[in-house]
């Protein structure tokens, strides 16, 4: 991948988004457990937040980088999926 395209922000923010929703994810699972709560916490709205919030900034990113530099920009694209999906995976395992 192109350096310098990953160090913009569009490249990484969502890169980063996805990592502190699987940390908060991680931590709910360790302090509190997996078991199904009545009422979503507020470790659900922020971890809804962060995995909606994304959308926005990858499409940016797609809209600006596919013309400029493609190569790098599917590369790029398929890590922020892949981020994404590895935030989600603890959600749907544990049925949260």
């Amino acid at each position: 991948m192109n350096s310098s395209t990953l160090t913009r922000p569009s490249a990484w923010i969502p890169l980063a988004m996805s990592f502190a929703a699987l940390c908060l994810v991680a931590g709910h699972v360790i302090f509190f457990g997996h078991a199904r709560e009545t009422d979503e916490s507020a470790t659900a709205h922020l971890f809804q937040l962060l995995i909606t919030l994304q959308i926005p900034v990858i499409a940016f990113f797609a809209f600006k980088w596919l013309r400029r530099n493609p190569k790098y920009a599917v590369g790029i694209l398929a890590l922020q999926a892949l981020a994404g999906a590895v935030a989600c995976a603890p959600v749907w395992y544990f049925k949260l």
